[in-house]
This record gives C-alpha cells, structure tokens and sequence, in this order.
C-alpha cells in the first residue's frame, strides 16, 4: 500500500484551515487510524468545500485499505470523485490520487483488468512527471501480479532513467525491474541490482523501503542460496516489527517457516498464528467500527435534517400564520375602505337622486302652473274679454275647476274631455277667434281622433293652448292653420300663422321649453321652421301610443 499516493492537504483557492477536522485526522492517521477516520468523515459529512470533501474521502480510503477493507476503500473513493472535476486545475492531484487508489483496491481484489483501466486513467490525468511515474509503476506491478513480465519489464525500463533524482523512487523501479526480469528468467541475475537498491535505501533511511529490498533478496535467494535467504528473511522480520506492520511481519514469518532450522520454527510458527488470528480480528474489527460510524454519522445527519425540517415546518406554519391574519387584517381594511367609499358614493348618489327628484318636480309643477292655471286663466281672460255675451254659471265653473286646479297642483285630467275631442278643440280655440284672429282647423275630423289615444288628446290640448297663447302675446296673426293628418301609427300637427314669426335670436321660453319636454316626454319631436319668408311654422310629431 506504501504505493497509494494520497491527496495533497493544499489547495491555492482555499487553504486546509488549521484545527479543522480534517487536520485533526492528519494527525491521527498513523497513530489511531479509527479516531482519524471519524474525524475525516465528520470532515466529509459537514464541510462546504468540495475538494475538502473530496480530500476527506480519500484519506478514509486510505484508511480502509490499509486496514484490509478494499471495498469499504472503493465506495468512499467513488463518493470522493462524485466532488470532483477534471478540468478543473485544484482537483487534478485528489483525481489522480483516487484512479490510483481505485487501481490498487482492484489490484488487491485481483480484479486486474479494472486495476490496469484506473492506472491508464491516473496516468491521463497526472500534470507532473512524479504522478505520472507512479501511474505506470502501479500498472506494471499489476502486470507482474499477472504474471506478464514483459510487459512490466518494459515500463519499469521506460521510468527507470526518469526516477534518478529520486533515490528512493530509483531504488523502488530498480527492485522491480530486477525482479520481473528475474522472475521472467531464472538465469537472470537480479542480485547486483536488488543489493544496489539496498545500499540506496540504506543510505536515505529508508526503513520501508528496506523492507521491501530484504523480502526480494529472500526471494531471489531461496532455491539457490537458503543460507542467504534466511539471513534476508530475518532482516525483514526486524524491520516489519519495528515497523509495526503486521502484514509484512506475516509475510516474513511466513519466509522463516519455510527456511529457518526445524529448531527455530515453532515460535516463529506460534507468532505466525498468534499474528493473523489477531490481525484478521483487528480487520473485522475495523471494518465494524468503520460502519458503525459511518452509520452514527449518517443517523446524526439524518437527525438534524429532521430536525431542521421540523423547524423549517414550524417556522413556515409560523409564516402561514402570519401572512393569514395580516392578510385577514388587510382584507378587513380593504373591506372597510370600500365599504366607507361605497357608503358615501352611495350617500353622494341618494343625495343626488333626491335634489334630481325635488328638481323634477319643481319643473313637472311649474310646467303644471304654466300649463293648466296660467294659460286656463289666460284662455278666460280672453273668453271675458272678447266674448258677446258671457253667461255667467259657465264662466263661474270655468273659474271654479281653475281654482282647485291650483290648490291641488298634482291634479292629473284622468284623460279627454267628456263629449267628443273635436268640440274641446273648438271651445279651446273659440276665444281667440273671438279677439280677431282667423283660426282654421284643417284634417280634425272623427276619423283622425278616433286613431289617436286618451292620453295623447289630453296633451295635445295643452300644447294646442300654449301655441294659441304665445301667438296671441308675441306673433300678432291675423290667420292661424292647424292641419292633422294620422301617418302611419303617429299624429302630425301642423302649425302655421301670418304674424311677426321668429327672430333670429330667438330662444325658447318657459312655455315653449315646457311644451317641447312634454312632447318629449311622449316619444314624439317638435321642429321650428326658422326659413319661412313670413310668420311662424311648427311641426310636431307624435306617436300614437
């Protein structure tokens, strides 16, 4: 596993902060590999940084593997790459890292193939030549594990010359490449190299790399040399032990069993059992204690997000609440505004709609005055004055209905005069006859007034009367014509005199205005021939209704 490159702790775009989690489980990771797995993963689970994250996943890896969990190793390295990018430049050496855990995890479940597949990847993705040099020396191991010796010989030959400035690098690729060429050809001799390779790790203290150089040498020496071997083998056994690394140590008891005096093996065979009875109990113990905090991590996790969704719940029912009653407040306010504005809009049109009344029938009873009193009185004035002989009972009843006419104003004729119309229009018109004035009535026949409703006669007597007045006051007429003719389901009067006719600056006066709204009022028009070459033309329209 020393071959397992770990993520770098820097980042330029953000520094590892000290006393942070994740440098807690830095400086546990040699000493209490458990207790820096809980750290990195607190790291994992809580940091907002995602190469942080990515860094955290890839020391518990480590962690695992080292421990003998390959797959615990490989889910937390896949977890780790979901937080990376490869066009991104900070997270080039975490990705390269994690292609090469994932070729080591794969090379040690003998999946070899997938092993060769993560080195190509790392090797694609390393930007300097030392990831690169480890890339291919991973791959050509894989390749030895598989016993194709050619072609690890040749990549080992290939960075060989690259590794020189790297004693231990150079040493490492130089007992590799000795091996692979011995182990392709048993004539071969690897001896110089691997001893080269010894005196280089000796001199840069290198203890693991010893290690490494004295379980070769064991190998290479077995068949040909026991003696040597057994030297060897002893040597390694020394430094796995102060190593603490008890599968090395178990891999040296394994080459004293096989080459040490029959005296000697029993201890070595009592520490062999010893060892790996208790190293397979400390790996499934670690894996347990792995998943177990993974799981009191995800649990915890789990727990706050109920937690904050429980208080998000409450905060919005809070919020819900909230807005409803502000917004009951604010519909009540809009409720009282415009119930306040519709009450005096409809205070205002009340108001209104009264002055309009009190304004009607102001104008209905001073058109009634002018209508009924003051032209019934003028039409008996005219009747005394120009009368031949004046009988006084009917004068008096004339004088009477005019009387209570104007004590009770609202007093309505319930419709035509009794007898027939054509004698009330004779009576209406018989006083100004009287005062010399021709008045003909063309078209008044039973005939045309049979045609013509009630109510239409009652108004027409008026209207007759007011033109009879005003032209006895202002035109000054010798010849008064009225012509009736019945077009249709409508009366058409025509009136026509010989006086002074309009002026050109001639309004309507009371009575006039009184009688075009009357006429109005019925549905029918009034027109005033203002071209005529002499006295006064009206036309009036009525509908029969």
């Amino acid at each position: 596993m020393f071959l397992l490159m770990a993520c770098k702790k820097e980042r330029r775009a953000l520094p590892v902060i000290p006393g942070s989690d994740y440098t807690t489980g830095i400086s546990l990771m040699s000493a209490r590999p458990d207790s820096a797995y809980y750290y990195f993963n607190k790291a994992a689970t809580e940091s907002r940084d995602s190469l942080q994250i990515a860094q955290a996943y890839n020391r518990m890896a480590l962690i695992q593997s080292r421990e003998g969990d390959n797959y615990g190793g490989q889910e937390d390295l896949l977890t780790s790459l979901k937080y990376l990018h490869e066009d991104r430049d900070d997270d080039a050496y975490c990705l390269v890292s994690d292609y090469n855990g994932l070729g080591n995890t794969s090379l040690n479940l003998k999946n070899y193939d997938t092993a060769i597949a993560y080195f190509d990847r790392a090797f694609q993705l390393a930007r300097d030549g030392r990831s690169k040099t480890v890339a291919l020396n991973n791959k050509a191991r894989t390749f030895q594990e598989m016993s194709k010796y050619a072609q690890a010989a040749a990549i080992y030959d290939s960075i060989l010359p690259q590794s020189k400035p790297d004693k231990k690098e150079f040493a490492r690729i130089l007992t590799n490449l000795a091996t692979v060429r011995w182990l392709r050809d048993s004539d071969y001799r690897a001896a110089p190299d691997l001893l080269m390779a010894l005196e280089m790790r000796k001199a840069e203290k290198d203890d693991w790399g010893l290690n490494s150089s004295y379980a070769h040498l064991a190998d290479y020496y077995r068949h040909s040399q026991p003696d040597s071997a057994l030297y060897y083998a002893r040597a390694m056994y020394a430094v796995a032990s102060r190593l603490e690394s008890p599968d090395d140590e178990l891999e040296a008891l394994e080459k004293l069993i096989a080459l040490g005096p029959v005296g000697e093996l029993k201890p070595y065979f009592e520490r062999y059992r010893t060892l790996k009875d208790s190293l397979e109990t400390v790996h499934n113990r670690a894996k347990n204690q792995f998943a177990l905090i993974r799981y009191d991590a995800e649990r915890t996790k789990t727990e706050n997000l109920r937690l904050e969704r429980e208080n998000a719940e409450r905060r919005a029912d809070a919020l819900l609440q909230q807005a409803i009653s502000a917004g009951a407040i604010m519909a009540l306010i809009i409720l009282i505004v415009v119930g306040r504005s519709w009450y005096r809009k409809r205070k205002r049109s009340l108001v209104w709609e009264k002055e309009r009344a009190i304004r009607e029938e102001r104008l209905r009873t001073s058109q009634k005055v002018h209508d009924v009193v003051a032209n019934g009185l003028y039409r008996v004035m005219m009747e005394i004055e120009h009368g031949e002989k004046l009988e006084k009972e009917p004068m008096l009843d004339k004088i009477e209905t005019l009387y209570l006419q104007s004590r009770d104003i609202s007093y309505e004729p319930a419709g035509a005069p009794a007898g027939d119309f054509q004698t009330s229009v004779d009576q209406l018109m018989a006083p100004f006859a009287a005062s010399g004035t021709t008045v003909l009535i063309v078209g008044a026949d039973l005939a045309v007034w049979d045609r013509v409703a009630k109510e239409t006669k009652m108004e027409l007597l008026l209207i007759l009367q007011e033109f009879m007045v005003n032209m006895d006051k202002h035109s000054g007429a010798r010849n008064v014509v009225f012509r009736f003719a019945c077009k249709g389901d409508g009366l058409t009067v025509r009136y026509a005199d010989d006086g002074v006719g309009l002026p050109a600056d001639f309004r309507l006066g009371n009575g006039l205005t009184n009688t075009g709204n009357r006429i109005a009022s019925m549905g029918g028009r009034i027109t005033f021939e203002r071209n005529s070459p002499k006295g006064t033309k009206i036309i009036i329209d009525l509908p029969n209704n």
